[in-house]
């Protein structure tokens, strides 16, 4: 396979609910950008740094009303700024691809759709926190909230605080997750995560080669 050089720094996200398979589609994708000699950092909110990763232990662990909605907007937001700080930019800086799993569009939908966080306050700090560090891409992977939550649920996961925030707050952060894409079409692609990991990836990857040329395989 072809390598690239010289690359601009590109930042692709992964959003959706619960059980969506987000970290498997991230680590393929990184493994194929990493197969055209590409320098890849792979990395997660909330955490991704090691200042981050502290609060990731306190928002996603525990009773599911550990923390208001506001308070949890205001970790998830600390725990942003430290890993743009000093994860993020300094990849982007330096030419590399940014693959996360998850970002503020995150925050829009746990605290905001789903938690009642008012959407405006949330774009006020997200303003000054990502500011002109935005996806150039983001991936929403799809699927009915019920098939997600079993699907998590059988991981055992100890992180499963938000899982356990009920049937209609999830139906309330899809429909977060879809309204956002909706809203800025550039920038957002939704995929049909209900089903199996090859073909899914394989229209992950239709939908990267499309939006960077460097990807295209002649």
């Amino acid at each position: 396979m072809s390598h690239i050089s010289n690359s601009t720094g590109r930042f692709i996200v992964f959003e959706g609910g619960e059980g969506a398979g987000k970290s498997t589609q991230v680590q393929a994708l990184v493994k194929r950008l990493r197969d055209f000699g590409l320098e890849v950092v792979q990395t997660r909110e909330p955490g991704g740094s090691p200042g981050a990763e502290v609060l990731r232990n306190l928002l996603v662990q525990g009773d599911a009303g550990r923390w208001s909605p506001m308070s949890e907007t205001l970790m998830m937001y600390a725990a942003r700024s430290d890993h743009l700080e000093t994860v993020i930019r300094p990849a982007l800086e330096r030419g590399a691809w940014v693959v996360c799993d998850r970002f503020a569009d995150s925050s829009r939908a746990y605290q905001g759709a789903g938690g009642g966080v008012a959407p405006e306050f949330i774009e006020q700090i997200d303003a000054a926190v990502v500011g002109d560090t935005q996806p150039d891409l983001v991936l929403v992977l799809d699927m009915p909230v019920e098939a997600g939550l079993a699907r998590a649920s059988a991981r055992g996961d100890k992180e499963n605080r938000f899982e356990s925030k009920g049937l209609a707050f999830h139906e309330r952060l899809r429909q977060g997750f879809l309204n956002r894409a909706a809203k800025v079409p550039e920038r957002y692609r939704v995929f049909n995560a209900d089903q199996p990991i090859e073909p899914l990836f394989n229209d992950i990857w239709r939908v990267m080669a499309r939006a960077f040329p460097e990807l295209r395989v002649t």
